[in-house]
């Protein structure tokens, strides 16, 4: 029986709920679900996803080096079919996202050969999409 990911609920904050709102809906085309004034939920790929506003956000930016590249920590994001992946990645520059890390393969010919991509929201939130060439190595050794 193949063993099916339960979505996640991930809430963060953002010091513009109207310019994230429409960076979530109109950018990365996620669907709007319920709302108020100071928070908003969407649907991020299948999974639940709230950005509450939050006037002042800790800005320090944190990395760590990973094939020769900072990676932004904290962050969030999804794990996208490699489809899905280009498609958003073509729309992303498009629409002249500035990536932090720019599309790109990791462990090309190896376990665990991935897509990933990095970029920040209007708050500064960093996201990672990725897209696995085996999805069935997402969690191999």
């Amino acid at each position: 029986m193949e063993k099916k990911l339960a979505p996640f609920h991930l809430a963060i904050p953002v010091n513009n709920l109207e310019v994230s709102r429409e960076f979530y809906r109109d950018i990365l085309g996620c669907e709007e679900g319920r709302s108020s004034d100071i928070w908003v939920d969407f649907n991020f790929f299948g999974h639940q996803l709230v950005i509450h506003y939050k006037e002042e956000i800790n800005k320090e930016v944190k990395s760590n080096p990973v094939d020769g590249k900072e990676v932004p920590i904290p962050h969030f994001g999804v794990v996208l079919s490699m489809d899905e992946f280009i498609q958003l990645s073509k729309k992303l520059k498009n629409k002249n996202i500035n990536f932090i890390i720019d599309p790109y393969i990791r462990f090309q010919g190896e376990t665990g050969e991935q897509a990933t991509m990095f970029f920040y929201d209007p708050s500064g939130n960093a996201l990672e999409f990725k897209a696995f060439k085996n999805i069935d190595q997402l969690f191999a050794n």
